[in-house]
């Protein structure tokens, strides 16, 4: 069995930042710092409008984060055997290969092409969420991406961890 899934869920006090109302599906966190990709800001483009060579992908391509907005990812439910992709859960791959993108397109299957990241220096994350900026959310599954739509997921990330967004106060928890 897989470690679950980290989504970190803006405090509702988060406002007026670029982060506020998002969802982060969390990539990598150690004591060298984090990252991870917002899975519920759909933009504007179709993919097929971003890409020269995707004619006819009408799926969003999604914000990522603030940082490297060059920098795309795949997410997606089923391996294409191909190299650079990176198993994060069941139903869930992670890729930032062109090859790979490409393959999944070809296959039909449901993807998010997400542009950017969110990242944070060592102990950066730990700070803020002490500040009581983010709720950590672990999920067993990707559901959360695949079953809930975009503007739904901010709220059921808290619902499922059992919170009511009128509940919580800013300034985080301080023992």
């Amino acid at each position: 069995m897989s470690a679950p899934l980290t989504f970190l869920v803006a405090s509702p006090h988060l406002q007026g930042e670029v982060f506020e109302g998002t969802v982060i599906l969390l990539l990598e966190h150690d004591h060298k710092g984090a990252m991870g990709v917002i899975v519920n800001a759909p933009t504007p483009q179709t993919v097929a409008e971003l890409m020269a060579d995707a004619t006819g992908q009408t799926r969003r391509a999604w914000l990522g984060g603030p940082v490297d907005p060059t920098l795309g990812w795949c997410l997606y439910q089923e391996a294409v055997g191909l190299q650079g992709e990176v198993k994060l859960a069941p139903k869930l791959y992670l890729s930032s290969s062109l090859d790979v993108l490409h393959a999944v397109m070809a296959s039909g299957q449901e993807y998010m092409l997400v542009l950017g990241y969110a990242g944070w220096t060592a102990g950066q994350l730990e700070e803020e969420a002490r500040q009581g900026a983010w709720v950590w959310v672990e999920q067993p599954t990707p559901d959360l991406l695949w079953q809930v739509p975009p503007g739904q997921r901010w709220s059921e990330a808290l619902r499922r961890l059992g919170v009511n967004p009128g509940t919580l106060m800013p300034g985080g928890a301080q023992a």
